[in-house]
């Protein structure tokens, strides 16, 4: 039977998730541009600077990230989600507010990347466990291309504008609508139906009827008692590491996200320095990349149906070798180098995110899915300020344009990684069944 047009948007709660989604994500995307284009230009940040940047905002994972997935599978996700965006909202609203005041200093761009940082652990977390409570199971894969979709057009609508803006009205007034953009996610939130902690299935649906041995695998004891927040910590933990699908999938994140983030530190730098592109060239190059994503969003579930999601997998993560033309970019005829190679990059990202997106929310256990989430999130984003430093380094030693050399070539080898007999054997990955390594 074929779904209605419009599939998913015309479910409420799930639309009212997907708009909130659009728009702060269009904000975030203002942001990764603006900020460092407001290091560069205002304050006369350096190469190393900048990348620590991109660190100081992914070093929360590093820090929190295994205690938070405990965290959001102990408390209700939405009422957490909102003060994520209440308390991002606040603290991008101040960099406006300190240029206006005359007192804006690296200092404070680095301290608020690092504490939306935290905010960013705790929302993405329990997002990721709430989705699947507004959306039925077999749903999921068309729930996440769609909002993997529009966080592609957000990517061109967010960096498109924010090169435009920067040149317009300045860095430090245009973040203002990253902190606005956050408020919209709030306020979309608040209007969704309240529902239970993320269950599979209908939205009032419980557990009840799992076994004791799952339930003292994922974290309480037999009466039910939630288990000390490192125990359950360790137990989200053991799951990922035992787990033979899991284990690469993060194994891929980790090595993809050290290196990717070399060029993500670094690409803003590139352009308007090296490559010698203006604030709003910058942004519309930058905005270039989302034309990939949205159509790696709109190709996927029909892929996954013809060929299978762990063949497609495998397949489009020899679309990372694309990075290697992005460092050929010169002002003038040669930025087709940055088109083709940023696009066929993003996407197979993109179409890569969804797959594993989609099999994690289906295969793991729901009571466990906080923590494993966070826990692959703390290995793979944590590697992500670690790879930026590295960058930095690279880029201060080498220049800016050998060090994207060293980190996309790298980057294209990391497929390498999923090469095992649990993926490569299967056309797709298991979609349920997935059972804690205490309980084997």
């Amino acid at each position: 039977m074929s779904r209605p047009w419009g599939g998913l948007l015309r479910h409420r709660d799930f639309r009212l998730l997907w708009i909130g989604e659009t728009v702060s994500q269009t904000g975030s995307y203002l942001a990764t541009v603006l900020v460092p284009l407001l290091a560069v230009t205002v304050l006369r940040a350096s190469t190393f600077d900048v990348a620590a940047l991109t660190a100081a905002a992914w070093l929360p994972w590093l820090v929190i990230g295994l205690p938070a997935g405990a965290w959001v599978d102990r408390w209700p996700q939405r009422p957490l989600m909102i003060a994520c965006d209440v308390v991002s909202a606040l603290l991008f609203t101040s960099l406006p507010v300190a240029a206006w005041l005359g007192v804006l200093a690296f200092w404070q761009l680095a301290a608020v990347a690092l504490l939306g940082g935290v905010a960013k652990v705790f929302f993405t977390t329990a997002y990721q466990v709430y989705l699947p409570s507004i959306v039925p199971a077999g749903d999921l894969m068309e729930g996440n291309a769609k909002l993997q979709g529009s966080a592609s057009a957000a990517l061109i609508g967010g960096r498109g504008a924010a090169g435009a803006l920067a040149q317009a009205v300045g860095s430090a007034p245009a973040i203002l609508l990253n902190a606005v953009s956050f408020l919209v996610s709030a306020a979309c939130l608040l209007r969704i139906g309240a529902r239970g902690a993320g269950h599979r299935g209908s939205p009032g649906e419980t557990a009840l009827s799992e076994t004791a041995v799952n339930r003292t695998a994922s974290g309480e004891t037999a009466a039910g008692d939630k288990m000390p927040i490192l125990a359950e910590v360790a137990a989200g933990v053991r799951f990922v590491v035992g787990d033979p699908y899991l284990r690469p999938l993060t194994a891929f994140a980790i090595a993809g996200n050290l290196l990717y983030s070399g060029y993500t530190s670094l690409i803003v730098l590139f352009l308007a320095r090296v490559a010698g592109f203006s604030s709003a060239a910058v942004g519309a190059l930058m905005a270039v990349a989302g034309v990939g994503g949205i159509t790696g969003a709109l190709v996927t579930k029909r892929l996954c149906a013809r060929f299978g999601s762990a063949r497609v997998l495998l397949l489009v993560t020899a679309s990372n070798a694309a990075g290697l033309l992005v460092p050929l970019t010169h002002a003038g005829y040669r930025v087709i180098w940055y088109v083709a190679g940023a696009v066929v990059l993003n996407a197979g990202i993109l179409v890569g995110n969804i797959i594993a997106g989609s099999f994690r929310q289906e295969y793991c256990p729901p009571r466990m899915l906080g923590r494993v989430v966070a826990g692959m999130r703390f290995l793979a984003f944590g590697a992500i300020p670690v790879g930026a430093l590295l960058a930095g380094a690279l880029g201060t030693a080498l220049g800016v344009r050998d060090a994207l050399w060293v980190s996309l070539s790298a980057y294209a080898l990391t497929g390498a990684v999923l090469c095992v007999p649990s993926i490569q054997a299967a056309r797709d990955l298991p979609s349920g069944g997935a059972v804690p390594v205490e309980a084997e």
